[in-house]
């Protein structure tokens, strides 16, 4: 057998060594040359404009009767963007889930390789009596070769982890879905504050411009006395300084509900620009029933459904299940592995053979952390236990400040309707006293305008009522009981918001049937897998 020159191949190693690092630096220089930041174009933003377009009207049923409250509502649950992102991102959180479940199964590892050298793997040997050199060299590898695995392996450190950590996700499914509550409770809210400004612009709009002309056609007139001295000019300059700010008044009014259409049509996803109709409504104030249901009765449903305080809950369980975890990794790991193993290698014997073992490891510093690290952990939970009290306290003050705003508005509800009943008889009176020119333009315009403001009053103070009766709605953690929002129809789910008008008609039970220990997400607190 030929000898092997030693400094040769240690030169040719270096050489091929040298070249490959060569080959990799030039490849990685002309890699990162490569990158360059892209500007969009507009020909490349345009399909990506139309396809966002095309995903917001997707599925959306067209306006083509009066919008009534009702289905406005329905509307914002079933087409709003928003509340679709809620629903996207608690489907997100029931998918990690199952993905957090599966961290608990054994590991099964299919692996295949090639291997090659340049030359034979070549091994001296050694005369274990005498110490010397064998001459015989032997090779005892094929320059190439394959390998295939198929390998189990279990730890019982990484289902214990695993275990805990599902429980974790579970809990933040959980925590999902109360947001969707709180969104949905604050989507009711905007679309009732949206609704009652849109509809006391579509009812004062024409209001608002006859009375706007006729100020302008006072002021024309007054203008035109002025220059032909025909009154006093100190008494005509007066005279236009009401009308100014009558006009002025006016305008800003037109000017405030001229935003409303808009509004409305981004929270119930309508076309924005197109007008809605909206039907007409008997206004009337909130209902008094909720009044009646003594403050305790509230306080136990409030601390039993609102969704802050659940989705707290949910927290210190997530704290508890991390003090778990620590404790689980403090612990020894025990690994059990076994594997079915194939080698093309000829001077193997057994090509093919299977092997299982088994490996008991620990990380001794674990004993000088271990205090530390469950310290941190009940730390932790002790920090969400203070959030959940704390929490628990804000919301039994918040169903209190919430019934009395509502019993405020209501109030000013009730004033706000006398006074506009006043000002819209003076207007009345004042418009048969200017047909037939017993009084002077500047009083109409006066009138008109006080009767104006009074209506815009009435409609802000039902807003107003609206938002307070649906706050303490959102604090006690109350909401329509509605099926799937995908699933229904928009009848449909307008019928069911109409049944669901009184939401406090289950507390109002004398036998208090209904179950607000354990309400669940699905059903008792109102959602039913929408």
């Amino acid at each position: 057998m030929k000898s092997l020159n030693l400094p040769e191949v240690s030169a040719n190693f270096k050489r091929n060594t040298l070249s490959l690092a060569a080959c990799l630096c030039c490849a990685a220089l002309f890699g990162c040359a490569s990158v360059a930041p892209v500007p969009l174009t507009e020909a490349s933003f345009r399909p990506v404009v139309d396809a966002g377009k095309l995903a917001m009207r997707k599925d959306v049923e067209p306006i083509v009767a009066p919008l009534t409250l009702n289905e406005a509502l329905a509307r914002a649950l079933k087409y709003n963007l928003d509340r679709r992102t809620k629903l996207m991102e608690e489907s997100l959180a029931l998918g990690q889930l199952d993905v957090a479940k599966f961290d608990m199964l054994p590991k099964l590892i299919a692996g295949a390789g090639y291997a090659w050298r340049d030359n034979d793997r070549i091994s001296n040997s050694r005369d274990p009596s005498t110490g010397q050199a064998v001459q015989n060299r032997f090779i005892s590898q094929d320059r190439i070769h394959n390998t295939q695995e198929l390998g189990l392996t279990w730890s019982l450190l990484d289902y214990g982890m695993g275990y805990y950590g599902a429980q974790q996700q579970a809990n933040r499914v959980l925590i999902a879905a109360e947001k969707r509550r709180k969104a949905m409770h604050l989507l009711m809210q905007d679309v009732r504050t949206a609704y009652w400004r849109a509809a006391s612009a579509q009812l004062l709009k024409a209001d608002v411009a006859k009375t706007i002309a006729a100020a302008q056609d006072a002021l024309k007139d007054s203008r035109k006395a002025e220059s032909e001295r025909v009154k006093n000019p100190l008494d005509a300059l007066r005279y236009q300084r009401q009308l100014l700010e009558n006009l002025r008044l006016l305008e800003s009014i037109d000017q405030e509900l001229s935003s409303a259409q808009v509004d409305l049509s981004a929270i119930i996803n309508a076309p924005i620009g197109q007008r809605i109709q909206l039907a007409e409504s008997d206004l009337q104030n909130v209902a008094a029933d909720v009044l009646d249901i003594p403050v305790e009765r509230l306080e136990e449903a409030a601390l039993m459904r609102n969704a802050d305080l659940r989705e707290q809950h949910y927290n210190s369980n997530i704290a508890r299940e991390e003090t778990r975890r620590t404790l689980v990794r403090l612990f020894p790991n025990v690994s059990l592995n076994y594997a079915l193993k194939y080698d093309t290698d000829t001077f193997l014997v057994n090509r093919n053979w299977n092997e299982a073992g088994v490996q008991v490891s620990f990380n001794l510093f674990n004993l000088a952390t271990a205090p530390t690290q469950i310290k941190l952990a009940d730390a932790g939970v002790l920090l969400a236990d203070q959030k959940r009290v704390a929490a628990q306290l804000a919301v039994i003050a918040q169903v209190h400040l919430s019934r009395l705003q509502l019993i405020n508005a209501r109030s000013q509800f009730d004033r706000a309707d006398e006074i506009f009943t006043t000002d819209r008889k003076i207007a009345d009176v004042m418009r048969d006293r200017q047909s037939v020119q017993a009084q002077s333009k500047l009083d109409l315009v006066s009138n008109e305008t006080s009767a104006i403001l009074s209506l815009l009053r009435r409609y802000q103070a039902l807003t107003l009522a609206q938002t307070a009766h649906n706050r303490l709605v959102a604090t006690v953690g109350l909401e329509p009981e509605i099926g799937s929002t995908n699933e229904l129809s928009l009848k449909d789910l307008v019928e069911q918001i109409r049944k669901s008008e009184d939401p406090w008609s289950f507390l109002k039970k004398a036998d208090a049937a209904v179950d607000v220990d354990s309400p669940s997400i699905a059903s008792a607190a109102g959602f039913s897998a929408q």
